[in-house]
């Protein structure tokens, strides 16, 4: 099969943003990145997070795509980068804390792509009362002996869509 380089060089050119620290450890396998993923938008009230670190987890041009009722009642959804979630993070998360974790996940790959239907939970303090849960559905790449994120799909779960059972176990 003959391979087309131009795509390729093209992605190796858009993978990773600048970075100063060595974050290799966050994307050497998927449950590496994925625990990196949750970890670094966790913290305590007015805690800084490392979005040098969040970026790296992430290629150049990929998507955080929140889903959610709008105010017509209709499901609506919003593409943003991460420099575009980092903004809105930084701008109405630290008056709280907030702490998300993986509950369970179901993970199928193929080749050089990876998904990840990844469940969460949220809570303002580090062991505290969950206020939220729902699901990541998380895209990712593997390329360069790495793995990056392409894409973050969610939802959170409301009464009208609560979560299955079989999202809920280990």
């Amino acid at each position: 099969m003959k391979t087309c380089l131009l795509p390729l060089l093209l992605l190796s050119a858009s993978l990773s943003f600048g970075q100063t620290k060595d974050y290799s450890n966050d994307v050497k396998s998927v449950e590496s990145l994925i625990a990196a993923l949750y970890e670094v938008i966790s913290g305590e009230k007015g805690e800084a997070r490392d979005w040098e670190r969040f970026k790296n987890l992430f290629t150049a041009d990929a998507k955080l795509i929140p889903t959610f009722v709008n105010k017509e009642g209709h499901v609506a959804y919003r593409a943003i980068t991460s420099t575009e979630y980092e903004a809105s993070f930084t701008k109405n998360i630290p008056q709280r804390g907030f702490f998300e974790r993986e509950v369970s996940n179901i993970t199928e790959s193929y080749g050089n792509i990876v998904h990840v239907f990844s469940t969460y939970e949220t809570t303002e303090e580090k062991n505290g009362k969950v206020i939220m849960r729902g699901i990541n559905s998380i895209q990712l790449l593997k390329s360069n002996d790495r793995y990056y994120v392409m894409n973050i799909f969610w939802s959170a779960e409301t009464p009208q869509t609560p979560l299955p059972e079989k999202y809920l176990k280990k």
